[in-house]
């Protein structure tokens, strides 16, 4: 059996990705350090449902500790990583800046040499879509500068996708960015708009709204997300034959390194999506309108067609159907 690590396991998109995996026969390790940064009984619950499953094994470990990652890629022998674990959160990047170094960068250099030192295959690792700043060209292509990041956060996502590339460069390491854009469903994070939106309009308690309403996101549906990661496990990057250096594109290289969008190639307004929420839980948002918060975006909007193009990539869920899935996941899983 091919043998898969997943960093983040516990946490939303390596919960619903280890299951995709284990449904077609793979073997998944998964690392977490299940950290308090949202309620860590969720975490539990989707860890509960991943250990009752053939073929996963889970090991608590922090990406920041060199020789307990070392000494896990000593233990198995790991044909794909698939690096989700990070900080996750714009606006806690603000006031704890410190936190998202140690985990996103230092973390993700550990990932990256002990994947070197094993002649991994394919490393696949979890940029964002907040790269690309303050941006207004819409949609967001692959190809444009992304060197203006908004939040620390943003920066370490960044600086991921540079070290990669270095690793490539240097040791012949096949890497895959995935630039992520709002991903929601079933098992989400608490910490997310529609997570929040949800659990307060069902308590009688104010949403707040930031921008007053002015922004939209790019909303992906979890299945489509796991979809697209799934395709690309075997798909390793190779150096591009068309790369230019007079004239360089900062997705592809001489190098076997590739970055892609992974969206749903759609941006939608907030206040639709409140508007559909409404619909679904059969009652009326009370909102309070607040400024733009310091970090945030005003739009997002993936163009999806180099990921198209190489693995046939579509999303298939709408925003309807994807609102309704998680309200329904939502109201079983808290009885509500």
């Amino acid at each position: 059996m091919t043998c898969v690590l997943i960093t983040g396991a516990a946490g939303f998109i390596g919960f619903h990705l280890a299951q995709r995996y284990l449904a077609d026969g793979y073997k998944v390790v998964g690392v977490d350090n299940l950290n308090d940064y949202y309620d860590v009984n969720l975490k539990l619950a989707r860890l509960a449902i991943l250990e009752s499953k053939n073929g996963f094994q889970f090991v608590r470990a922090e990406l920041n500790e060199p020789d307990r990652i070392f000494e896990l890629f000593n233990e198995h022998r790991f044909e794909i990583v698939v690096n989700l674990a990070a900080q996750a959160g714009v606006r806690y990047s603000v006031t704890h800046p410190q936190v998202y170094l140690q985990s996103n960068v230092i973390g993700f250099g550990n990932i990256l040499e002990a994947c070197r030192r094993h002649e991994v295959a394919h490393l696949i690792y979890a940029s964002s879509s907040s790269v690309y700043g303050g941006g207004r060209k819409m949609p967001f292509k692959i190809d444009q500068n992304v060197d203006h990041p908004l939040s620390i956060y943003a920066a370490t996502k960044k600086a991921n996708e540079l070290l990669a590339h270095s690793y490539s460069h240097l040791f012949g390491l096949p890497t895959t960015g995935l630039r992520f854009f709002t991903v929601y469903g079933p098992w989400g994070r608490p910490d997310m708009a529609l997570f929040l939106f949800t659990g307060a309009i069902l308590q009688g308690e104010p949403i707040k709204v930031f921008n007053n309403g002015l922004m939209k996101r790019d909303f992906t549906y979890i299945d489509d997300i796991v979809d697209g990661i799934y395709r690309l496990t075997h798909h390793y990057p190779v150096p591009d034959p068309n790369w230019n250096a007079e004239a360089p594109t900062p997705a592809s290289s001489a190098a076997p390194y590739r970055i892609y969008n992974i969206g749903n190639s759609k941006s939608v307004e907030l206040l639709y999506l409140i508007r559909v929420l409404e619909d679904c839980l059969g009652t009326k948002a009370v909102k309070e309108f607040m400024p733009l918060q310091l970090g945030d975006v005003i739009e997002t909007h993936s163009d999806i067609e180099a990921l198209a193009r190489e693995v046939g990539y579509r999303p298939r869920t709408d925003i309807e159907e994807g609102v309704a899935n998680f309200v329904r996941w939502y109201r079983e899983f808290y009885g509500c």
